[in-house]
């Protein structure tokens, strides 16, 4: 069966604006763990590695190199790891690799399922498990010493996002992270669960396409929501996002039923009356469309649902036309006065429609 193609995004944010704009004052302290502490740490949720941080990416030999380096007693790059105030668990920022290693060194599976002994490694320990190492060597691995770097944000006090730009910083080798998977681990909790859960919904699956394996779904469910719930936009996008991500972390401004609510009814009048393409009008689905048609048709359902279906494929089209539209959507989209000129227009369209 031939694989479905991701959809394609088109949203055209110049670069050099969507630099975010920051200063911090954060505190940085040294702890060394030992393995087995680190291991223990994981099983019982005190360490956190955030599902999506990255797909564990080392080969059997890899990690097998990793753990002989430790029962060999060489030195091992250290971890960056950032406190939660609120669980004070210790969220992963990097390290990932090392840690899963372990994890999977330890319960003696490797991430495909096999049992995960040595490979290509010193005679004496090729073939080897962590059950079948000798006592001395099982215990040398135990005490082996991981230096972690622990990071805590003081300033700004309202949110965590210097663990964002850490992250983003500290794995620029290999596949970088976009900036919705980059939020999925730091902002992990009740409203990231939401999102993906909205993201099945049938009917923005037929609007979207097929699901991005790097959630930009997510980020477009994301951004809408922001727009709608979130406040006075201001630039740049990915900033404003975090904000609003970040503040409703734990669906403390607005609840999953409000949400849900919301954005399942638009999407699902979207698709009833306006078809699959509604956000596609030249091919590629264009972001800066989405979102203002988004939360037009949302503000008009406010009111209650649309009956008048002709008058609504009418102003759909007509808005596409206009002229300040098409301006707000084609160039320099996260700009404050084309955001804010695009979701009005969209809003004026649809808000008199019975």
């Amino acid at each position: 069966m031939e694989k479905e193609r991701e959809t394609k995004i088109i949203d055209k944010v110049v670069e050099s604006d969507e630099i975010i704009p920051f200063q911090y004052s954060i505190t940085a302290y040294g702890a060394d763990y030992p393995v087995d502490g680190l291991v223990r740490r994981i099983s019982d949720g005190s360490i956190f590695i955030p599902p999506f941080q990255r797909q564990f990416r080392w080969d059997r030999k890899r990690a097998s190199r990793f753990v002989e380096s430790l029962l060999l007693g060489l030195p091992v790059p250290g971890i960056f790891l950032s406190r939660e105030e609120e669980t004070n668990k210790l969220l992963v920022i990097d390290g990932h690799q090392r840690l899963r290693t372990l994890q999977c060194f330890y319960e003696g599976v490797f991430t495909d399922g096999k049992e995960f002994s040595l490979i290509d490694v010193q005679q004496q320990y090729n073939g080897a498990t962590y059950e079948s190492i000798s006592e001395e060597d099982r215990r040398r691995l135990d005490d082996s010493i991981l230096h972690a770097t622990i990071v805590r944000q003081d300033e700004p006090s309202d949110d965590n996002s210097s663990v964002y730009q850490i992250f983003n910083r500290l794995n620029t080798g290999g596949v970088n992270l976009n900036p919705q998977e980059l939020r999925a681990c730091l902002y992990h909790g009740e409203f990231n669960d939401l999102l993906r859960s909205l993201n099945e919904n049938s009917c923005w699956r037929e609007l979207f396409g097929p699901v991005s394996s790097r959630l930009r779904d997510q980020e477009l469910i994301l951004r809408f929501l922001a727009l709608y719930f979130g406040g006075k936009y201001s630039k740049p996008m990915a900033g404003f996002l975090n904000k609003y991500m970040g503040a409703n972390r734990h669906l403390k401004l607005q609840s999953s039923k409000q949400i849900s609510q919301v954005f399942n009814n638009t999407v699902e009048t979207l698709k009833k009356h306006l078809g699959r393409n509604v956000f596609k009008p030249r091919g590629g689905l264009m972001a800066a469309i989405f979102d203002s048609i988004m939360v037009g048709i949302a503000r008009r359902l406010e009111k209650g649902d649309i009956k008048d279906i002709e008058a609504l494929n009418r102003n759909y089209i007509a808005l596409l036309s206009n002229k300040g539209f098409i301006g707000a959507t084609e160039t320099h989209t996260s700009d404050e006065e084309n955001v804010v000129k695009r979701v009005k227009l969209a809003t004026e369209a649809f808000g008199n429609i019975k």
